[in-house]
């Protein structure tokens, strides 16, 4: 039977760079959301059709992840890394230069297979880079992708309203650099991997996490992903669909709303960064309710309040909404600590999961009921995130350790 090494000295070049390379990842993601203006202006496609290209995207993400995440707990593949990015690279290569809906659909395939194998790898290396600062680690990580994904509007923006839709092709640069970034990394994940059978020790994960059965540990669960619906939801609404809301409601330029999108984004990022941290310290528990409460108001008024007002909701929401979204992945791996990357898939593709879900949903109301009832309707969600007041209590990670 392998012995347990429970690594206490995080690898911080690690920890970054893998960050880094998450950027990226989200980076080359974000531009299909960065897209939606182009696609509705100048390909003509419906709020439904735009919803569904979103839905492939996420939901294709979502399916895999799983079970990525599952093989690569049995059969880690650090190769696996720079193989998803290429498959990215080869979807923005077609999204590019194509104007046929079915086209696009197949090309957000290839980016969400991409995604499907970046995630559960890429938090695992997490993981392993971490050493006693698990949450920082995952903060790191996580602060990576939603800089990523805070990227779309400003893509928007400042790329495609100046270059149009071929304006993708920049991003192939990057995501060239991302590919040799995640070989190296791949490099010494194999080591890694290679000590680990030499030495006949196998890193595991501390949970501060009290003992729990099968049944408490599953209620826990549902609780958890409850929480990731409602906030992946929301957070997709305003991401992929409140720009037409500030167009339409406001009156405000397509670049306005873009930044006053971006602001939100870039909040959240503020928020996941030290979220990840404050849960080492406080308790993950502690941070996750303080995400529920904290925005809840802003939530539910955000549709009644003038443009002054929106601007300042949104940076409050951001920052609060989002300051758990790291933490949960690691409540979640705390709850099955020998599933690490099958919890991270789990986790990661069900909020990718219930953004396409959101997405579709939300463009089919927007079709057919307005954007204004729309707004009003998903304004309501955060209310299920009060659920976070019944997952079982943990204590601060220094305790655990």
């Amino acid at each position: 039977m392998n012995k347990q090494l429970n690594v206490t000295n995080p690898i911080y070049p690690i920890m970054i760079a893998i960050g880094v390379a998450h950027l990226i990842n989200d980076t080359m993601q974000a531009v299909i959301p960065a897209m939606f203006p182009i696609f509705k202006s100048e390909l003509g496609l419906t709020f439904t059709q735009i919803g569904m290209i979103s839905f492939v995207l996420n939901i294709f993400a979502s399916a895999l992840q799983p079970a990525v995440g599952f093989i690569s707990d049995k059969k880690p593949m650090p190769y696996a890394l720079p193989i998803g990015m290429i498959s990215s690279f080869i979807g923005i290569a077609i999204i590019a230069f194509t104007t046929k809906y079915w086209i696009i659909i197949i090309a957000v395939l290839f980016i969400g297979f991409g995604s499907a194998i970046f995630h559960p790898e890429g938090s695992r290396v997490s993981f392993m880079a971490a050493g006693s600062k698990r949450g920082l680690a995952q903060s790191i990580y996580q602060v990576g992708g939603n800089s990523g994904q805070a990227l779309a509007p400003l893509i928007s923006a400042y790329i495609f309203d100046i270059l149009g839709q071929r304006g993708a092709a920049i991003i192939l640069v990057i995501a060239t650099f991302g590919i040799i970034l995640l070989s190296k990394i791949a490099t010494w994940y194999k080591k890694q991997l290679e000590q680990e059978r030499a030495t006949k020790k196998k890193r595991v994960l501390v949970s501060t996490l009290p003992p729990l059965t099968k049944k408490q540990v599953g209620i826990a669960l549902t609780l958890l992903f409850t929480i990731l619906f409602a906030r992946s939801f929301y957070t997709t609404n305003i991401t992929s669909f409140y720009v037409f809301y500030l167009m339409d409601h406001y009156e405000v330029s397509l670049r306005l709303g873009q930044i006053l999108i971006f602001t939100f984004m870039a909040f959240g990022v503020v928020g996941t960064f030290f979220g990840g941290s404050l849960s080492d310290r406080i308790g993950r528990k502690n941070v996750i309710i303080l995400s529920v409460v904290g925005p809840m108001p802003f939530c539910l008024a955000l549709p009644y309040v003038p443009l002054w007002a929106a601007m300042i909701f949104l940076v409050i929401i951001g920052t609060l909404i989002m300051i758990s979204f790291s933490v949960t992945v690691v409540y979640a791996q705390e709850l099955v600590p020998t599933k690490i990357g099958t919890m991270a898939g789990l986790t990661t593709g069900f909020a990718f999961g219930m953004g396409a879900i959101g997405a579709m949903v939300i463009g089919v109301l927007m079709d057919h009921k307005g954007i204004d009832f729309t707004m009003i309707v998903v304004s309501l969600l955060p209310l299920l995130l009060l659920v976070a007041f019944f997952l079982p209590k943990d204590k601060p990670a220094s305790a655990a350790v």
